[in-house]
């Protein structure tokens, strides 16, 4: 980390509930308040099934989930954003800390408990078509090279 600016701290198990809320899930699927989000669905990007369930505590990440999740299924449509609860400890998205950036700057995490839906997000801003466009491509040519998966 750069002068001046915190230092990362990984989340664990162990650490999870120091991390302050709210948390975001961006998906395909239409869902109510109270419904749970459980491992075990099909992976867009793979195919197969997660042992994970991924959320954020930011926005962003979510946008990204729920206009992904629509793309890569073949839906038409922008997907859908919720605020959810995790039901049981979590830890930092291996699959984005430090990778680009240092540390955990999505705020991404994985857990293998349940996320229970609180409310839906009803007010958010897609990406543009071209920008949206340019992420397919991107995890397009990962596949091609061998390096798209999800690590579980």
């Amino acid at each position: 980390m750069g002068r001046g600016e915190p230092s990362w701290s990984p989340v664990s198990h162990e650490n999870c509930h120091e991390v302050p809320g709210p948390f975001y899930h961006g998906t395909r699927a239409e869902l109510r308040v109270g419904d749970l989000i459980t491992t075990g669905h099909r992976s867009h990007f793979e195919g197969r099934a997660l042992k994970h369930v991924y959320f954020s505590a930011l926005v962003e990440p979510a946008i990204w989930g729920a206009e992904l999740a629509m793309s890569l299924s073949g839906q038409v449509g922008r997907g859908f954003i919720y605020i959810v609860d995790p039901t049981g400890p979590f830890e930092d998205d291996p699959n984005l800390t430090n990778k680009r950036f240092p540390g955990n700057p999505t705020r991404s995490y994985r857990s293998t408990a349940p996320l229970r839906i609180c409310g839906p997000v009803s007010e958010w801003e897609g990406h543009s078509a071209e920008v949206l466009q340019g992420m397919l491509d991107a995890l397009a040519d990962l596949r091609r090279k061998g390096m798209a998966f999800v690590d579980e």
